[in-house]
């Protein structure tokens, strides 16, 4: 597992990517920074890679981080989303999880969208 830190102007947390070959691709891609969008409690924010990922799953949970291929984007689910039935975050669109946030990440509602979003290797 490789850790994460990541940052926007309302915190900053630590999160741990599996060990897959798209996790990897973006450890050794960091730092990076980008501007988030926000949908619901949902941030997400392009991030280009070259891997063929398919997405897999539209229902995650609070947490969890996964990679949006469609779009070459990184998401990062931290509430319900517009699509969400109940507590579970839902995508509109197939993701590949990857990772997690560690412990709470609720503050992540007030980063607000299209603010900066800075992701780091953490050791």
């Amino acid at each position: 597992m490789s850790k994460i830190r990541i940052r926007t102007r309302s915190g900053v947390w630590t999160a741990s990517l599996d060990d897959s070959d798209i996790s990897n691709e973006i450890w050794l891609s960091l730092p990076f920074s980008a501007d988030i969008n926000m949908l619901g409690s949902q941030i997400y924010f392009v991030m280009p890679l070259e891997s063929k990922v398919k997405g897999d799953t539209e229902i995650f949970n609070t947490g969890d981080i996964a990679y949006w291929p469609e779009a070459d984007a990184l998401s990062i689910f931290f509430g319900p989303t517009p699509l969400s039935t109940d507590e579970r975050p839902v995508a509109a669109f197939p993701m590949k999880k990857i990772g997690k946030v560690a412990g709470d990440c609720s503050g992540m509602d007030v980063s607000g969208d299209r603010t900066r979003i800075t992701l780091e290797r953490y050791f």
